[in-house]
């Protein structure tokens, strides 16, 4: 038995409906002409206020109701669609919003400001109120004054309500079209011994009075079509539509829709489509997070038991252990890449929410603004999604109010007057790369030195590389906002950038060019679970290397480490690479072997080889947070559980790299 909470459910489904809702209207903004966009708001909104009412959300169904009357009166061309429009829905988006998660907590007012906007947006200040029709051309209302007689008969699938499709809301809606007659048809109910109490097998059949014309009775089914029969009649009057017009007969012959089967159809030419829509919906199953979570946690103790096994299978001569072993191997790499793509999501999800970020900044801070994104099918670890939100917005809202220039600044610099603002991702290795990039003026670097010297992060005429310089707008309460506004100036938010990427195990690094623009790349890993790592011996311990960013590995001997001694560097096919001594960057106070080994790795900019005693071999890494003893210590992001239960640490190669040339640099200094 299911024991999902039907408003939980609700809640998730509102949630996506909205979303459905805000992209729409954001691709209205840009083609305030584009008839499909206007009905794919009006559908959006229409389904938001039938289920709301369905699961006892009256608030919202009653609000929703405005927006959608607001986006009818678009479609049937009675007004046009603007950008004050789009704005007041957008606003009213966010109050739905609020009305889904906390249905009985005091709004106040907010939703009679929402509805006022709306109202002007509209009809202007001569307007009707929202929920009486607004006034139409003569002839319209000459139309709209006659009264047409239709005749409804419709009947639902038998899982309908199980489904979530409540036939009383249908009934709802017509009577809302006008004055209706109901008559159930209760004559296919089965005996009560086969009644299942979840099934329907009622069919309606109504007449309806109505001054509105046939597209409206259509868009009271209009998300249920495809799994129902329906028949439409015009019993007697002129339809407003004109194709319904037909000539006048002693026994006028009901007009027949093809869009639509009659209720007399052969029930057997229904179920072709209803068993492919069934299916469709089969084909995707909604799971909680945790329950990935937990999954994910077990896989990550399997992965260890089978590398126990497969350390007991390799001391034994048993042949039969070996082959178990081997198998059982083979499965759970399977089930750890088919758990992997599991908790994979596109970062479109992530850059879909900033379409809205950069409307709004654009209307209050009055600059014209582009947001271009990029790679948005690169797919990252869910929980790196999640965790990325917060420092991406900080990011954005920087670039926008820092980095682009007013439109008079912009043309009068020769630039063109729209700024633009860029969302890229794209993958590296082990890692995923998403960048920020604006086109405005760029990182001052005289007003930074200065604020960072009066704040005492830096000594008066202290020498750094523009690197290093760059960096330190990431230092707490940092800012070089002139004054405190709504988007930034009092100095928080780019140290919470910088400590959530650190937390996810990433590196930030930002170019700028003055006049030109700045673009920050965050260096982030693609998953926070399990990796493939390469498991090597330094001295006494036992380190494990990301084996997506290992390229190749040497041989060192005795005479190339001697002779290398003071610069460094390896030559690999014509080129020069240079290596860290992990045992002197260690200080493990052990002697080398004689075969040395070197793993070249690539940190995404550049080529270095680490040199180690001995490479173990791959090994699947369950990877297990420090203590929080070890949260400065950037060298290792994690460590791991071998076979024999001993603990080996993981290395993190962009800070392992930074490390070891800063301690070379140190040593070339003093001597």
């Amino acid at each position: 038995m299911s024991t999902l909470d039907p408003v939980a459910v609700f809640r998730t489904e509102a949630a996506e409906c909205l979303e459905a809702i805000e992209a729409g209207l954001l691709d209205l903004t840009h083609q305030l002409d584009n008839k499909d966009l206007v009905d794919a708001v009006f559908r959006g909104l229409h389904t938001l206020k039938g289920s709301g009412a369905m699961f006892g959300f009256e608030a919202l169904a009653a609000f929703t109701h405005h927006c959608e009357t607001a986006f009818d009166r678009v479609r049937k061309g009675e007004v046009a669609a603007t950008s004050e429009l789009v704005a007041a829905v957008l606003a009213a988006q966010d109050h739905m919003r609020a009305l889904v998660d906390h249905p009985d907590a005091d709004h106040g007012d907010t939703g009679h400001k929402l509805l006022a906007q709306l109202q002007a947006a509209v009809g202007g200040k001569e307007a009707a109120p929202a929920a009486a029709p607004a006034a139409v051309s003569a002839a319209v209302r000459d139309a709209a004054a006659k009264k047409n007689r239709w005749r409804i008969r419709f009947s639902l699938p038998a899982n309908s309500m199980a489904n979530g499709t409540n036939p009383l809301g249908l009934l709802d809606e017509l009577r809302d079209l006008g004055k209706c007659t109901v008559r159930a048809d209760t004559s296919a109910i089965p005996p009560l011994d086969a009644l299942a109490p979840t099934e329907l097998h009622i069919s309606w059949d109504v007449t309806l009075t109505s001054e509105q014309d046939r597209s409206a009775i259509d868009d009271v089914f209009i998300f249920v079509l495809d799994d129902m029969e329906l028949s439409v009649e015009e019993i007697d009057g002129t339809a407003a539509a004109p194709a319904a017009v037909a000539a006048v007969s002693p026994a006028p012959a009901p007009t027949t829709v093809p869009e639509f089967r009659p209720v007399e159809a052969v029930p057997a030419k229904r179920e072709a489509p209803a068993a492919v829509s069934q299916a469709k919906a089969a084909e995707n199953v909604r799971v909680p997070a945790e329950r990935l979570d937990e999954l994910m946690d077990r896989v990550g103790e399997l992965v260890i038991a089978q590398s126990r096994l497969s350390q007991l299978a390799s001391a034994s001569t048993d042949i039969a252990l070996r082959s178990v072993s081997e198998e059982i191997e083979r499965l759970s790499g399977e089930l750890r890449d088919t758990m992997m793509v599991l908790r994979m999501v596109p970062v479109a999800t992530l850059f879909s929410r900033f379409r809205r970020l950069v409307h709004d900044l654009a209307r209050e801070t009055g600059k014209v603004i582009e947001l271009v994104t990029e790679g948005e099918s690169t797919e990252v670890d869910k929980t790196v999604i999640e965790r990325l939100a917060d420092p991406l917005v900080h990011l954005v809202r920087n670039s926008i109010d820092h980095g682009l220039e007013t439109p008079a600044d912009r043309l009068a610099s020769g630039k063109t007057e729209a700024g633009t603002v860029t969302l890229s991702a794209r993958q590296a290795g082990g890692e995923v790369i998403i960048s920020i990039k604006d086109d405005g003026r760029g990182i001052n670097r005289e007003r930074v030195r200065a604020k960072a010297e009066s704040s005492g992060l830096i000594q008066p005429g202290q020498p750094l590389s523009d690197s290093e310089l760059l960096q330190l707008i990431f230092a707490p309460g940092f800012s070089t906002a002139a004054a405190i506004t709504n988007l930034s100036g009092r100095g928080v938010g780019m140290d919470v950038v910088k400590k959530t990427v650190e937390a996810l195990r990433g590196a930030i690094d930002i170019v700028s060019v003055p006049g030109r623009g700045s673009e920050v790349s965050l260096r982030i890993p693609l998953t926070l679970a399990i990796i493939d790592g390469l498991l090597v011996r330094v001295g006494s311990g036992r380190y494990v290397i990301p084996l997506s960013a290992v390229e190749e590995c040497l041989e060192l001997s005795l005479e190339e480490d001697l002779r290398s001694r003071g610069r460094s560097f390896i030559s690999l096919r014509d080129s020069l690479v240079p290596f860290l001594r992990l045992r002197d960057l260690f200080r493990t106070g052990t002697k080398p072997d004689v075969h040395q080994k070197v793993v070249v790795i690539s940190t995404g900019t550049e080529r270095v080889g680490l040199v180690v005693d001995q490479i173990i071999g791959d090994h699947q890494t369950v990877i297990k947070s420090m203590s929080k003893l070890h949260n400065n210590v950037a060298t290792f992001s994690g460590a791991t559980i071998l076979g024999d239960g001993s603990v080996a640490l993981i290395l993190d190669v962009g800070h392992l790299v930074a490390a070891g040339q800063q301690q070379e640099a140190q040593l070339r200094v003093a001597g």
